[in-house]
């Protein structure tokens, strides 16, 4: 099926080309219709513009011929592929603004819990219990869940639904704040940016959007040519990302060239997830691979600037793996595994599994489903098939405790960056939740 949904300008026109005299008396005509052409971009003077809305040029002269060269230059817009893969819409408005975004919204007692962040990792040991927020706006299965790094209190969800929707979520007001509807298929993940109101989106549309949330625009779009399953922003520098998708290629994109910086090629089949080490140098990529080589190439370890795998026989288990994670502190990162665990790699060469200890009680049964640390590190955290979150201690790999949250599967789970007892999740229903 094909994902890429195409406009072409409609140049055809059956009308004869005009004398190059005209009539005397000209009739006049009716511009009211006519399109205008669009008005060129100015620089932007910040990090990630921002789209500028379509101008129109003054209407011409009443009794003025427009010929058909004329109409079509000023009605046609371009599709010519740029060599840059970065493309412009003037089409960005989102008039979804349902509520606001501000933290003055936020009851006394929750932002002063936000102002005072705990200055060590030893008041981070807190553990979630009980529903705190429901949020129902999809419509459909929800993919992903991100607190925002730097407005804590924003939560954003990417749907199949085509929509993203950005969460006040304690407002005293209208707790769905925004609901983004810029992408035309399913959107598969949702990303904040550690540079302010901005989330970056990626879906079945073969596209990553960068938006911004405050004024309701689409920045950026970043063509590509296949469907992006995950995208990854750079730990030490927001201006990059990594996406990947169906067709298995990796790029490393800039936002402020639009251009891919580097690809990772592979031969890969379609890209569940990627995770940038906590140094930045590596990332580890989970593929879907298929046939008798399943063990090569299910999970790899990669060079960031060489483009070269440091090892492609991490994980010999004939399973998928939807979700891979670093440990924030510790040389080791995970994989959930659809086997129904979570298996632990050391994050330093040979890459290691460690075969005595792994994450178990929970179920994948082919969902998507994916895992986080908590901030202090001493808590691992997984949806499950069940409908039920499952928090570990990741140190001893011991469940500590089982959240019944959803009847469907329980997708992703996301730690809020400041209140160490609260965390968000997502739900195949279509629900989101907040927990503390």
């Amino acid at each position: 099926m094909d994902l890429l949904f195409k406009a072409y300008p409609n140049s055809s026109d059956d009308e004869p080309e005009p004398d190059p005299e005209p009539d005397p008396e000209p009739k006049p005509v009716n511009h009211q219709h006519l399109p205008f052409r669009p008005s060129k971009r100015p620089k932007p003077e910040y990090l990630f513009p921002t789209l500028d809305l379509q101008k129109r040029e003054e209407a011409p002269l009443p009794g003025r011929y427009v010929s058909k060269r004329e109409r079509a230059l000023a009605g046609a817009v371009s599709q010519a592929h740029e060599p840059n893969p970065i493309h412009r819409d003037h089409h960005v408005i989102n008039l979804s603004v349902l509520g606001s975004i501000s933290e003055l919204d936020l009851p006394h007692d929750v932002l002063s819990s936000m102002r005072h962040k705990p200055k060590d990792r030893t008041q981070l040991s807190q553990i979630p219990g009980k529903l705190s927020v429901a949020l129902h706006g999809h419509a459909k299965a929800v993919n992903a869940v991100h607190w925002s790094p730097t407005h804590v209190h924003l939560l954003a969800s990417a749907g199949m639904d085509q929509t993203i929707c950005i969460w006040n979520v304690w407002s005293r007001g209208q707790e769905k704040a925004r609901v983004f509807s810029f992408h035309n298929a399913a959107v598969k993940d949702v990303k904040w940016s550690q540079q302010g109101p901005f989330v970056l989106s990626c879906g079945y549309d073969c596209s990553s959007r960068l938006i911004d949330v405050e004024k309701g625009l689409e920045s950026l779009i970043f063509r590509d040519d296949q469907v992006v399953g995950v995208i990854k922003f750079h730990p030490d520098d927001s201006n990059l990302f990594l996406s990947g998708g169906s067709k298995g290629r990796l790029r490393l994109w800039d936002v402020r060239t639009g251009k891919v910086v580097h690809e990772y090629i592979r031969g890969l089949g379609p890209i569940l997830d990627v995770e940038f080490s906590t140094d930045g140098k590596q990332f580890v990529s989970s593929s879907d691979v298929a046939g008798s080589n399943i063990s090569e190439n299910s999970i790899i370890v990669w060079d960031i600037s060489r483009q070269v795998p440091l090892s492609n026989e991490v994980y010999a288990e004939a399973y998928t793996c939807p979700c891979v994670r670093y440990h924030p502190f510790d040389p080791y990162f995970v994989a959930q595994s659809n086997g129904n665990y979570i298996a632990i790699f050391s994050s330093k060469p040979p890459f290691k599994l460690d075969k005595y200890k792994r994450y178990e009680s929970h179920g994948v049964s082919g969902f998507p489903i994916k895992c986080n640390f908590s901030l202090d590190g001493e808590k691992l955290a997984s949806g499950s098939s069940d409908g039920s979150i499952y928090l570990y201690n990741s140190r001893s790999s011991v469940l500590v405790k089982k959240i019944k949250a959803y009847e469907e599967a329980c997708v992703d789970i996301a730690f809020h960056p400041i209140l160490s007892n609260v965390i968000a999740s997502c739900s195949w229903n279509g629900d989101v939740s907040v927990f503390e």
